[in-house]
């Protein structure tokens, strides 16, 4: 018996065929993608559905996550920024002097 799909807003997947979406095989975008431009249900949903084991993992290993979405994760998770990969990369591309 497998579990439910989560309910997530179209929206989110606007530039992927969201009928196809493989929930399992797929996880690590979904999971980015939902914390990155979902709302707070669609994260509840992602959470439910992942566990937070999963979702840790997934976010701890992502390229890129927006500042404000890599602030939030840190906080609900209480891990510390550093400790996530896209902290690493962004020291690493530093963005360009507003002139």
């Amino acid at each position: 018996m497998s579990k439910p799909r989560p309910v997530l807003a179209r929206r989110i997947f606007w530039d992927v065929e969201f009928d196809k979406l493989d929930y399992d095989g797929k996880a690590s975008f979904i999971i980015e993608r939902v914390f990155d431009r979902g709302d707070v249900e669609d994260i509840r949903q992602c959470r439910r559905y992942y566990g937070d084991e999963r979702v840790i993992e997934a976010l701890l290993k992502a390229k890129f996550l927006r500042k404000g979405t890599h602030h939030f994760v840190s906080s609900i998770f209480d891990m510390p920024l550093d400790a996530f990969r896209c902290y690493t990369t962004r020291r690493s591309n530093p963005e360009r002097l507003p002139y």
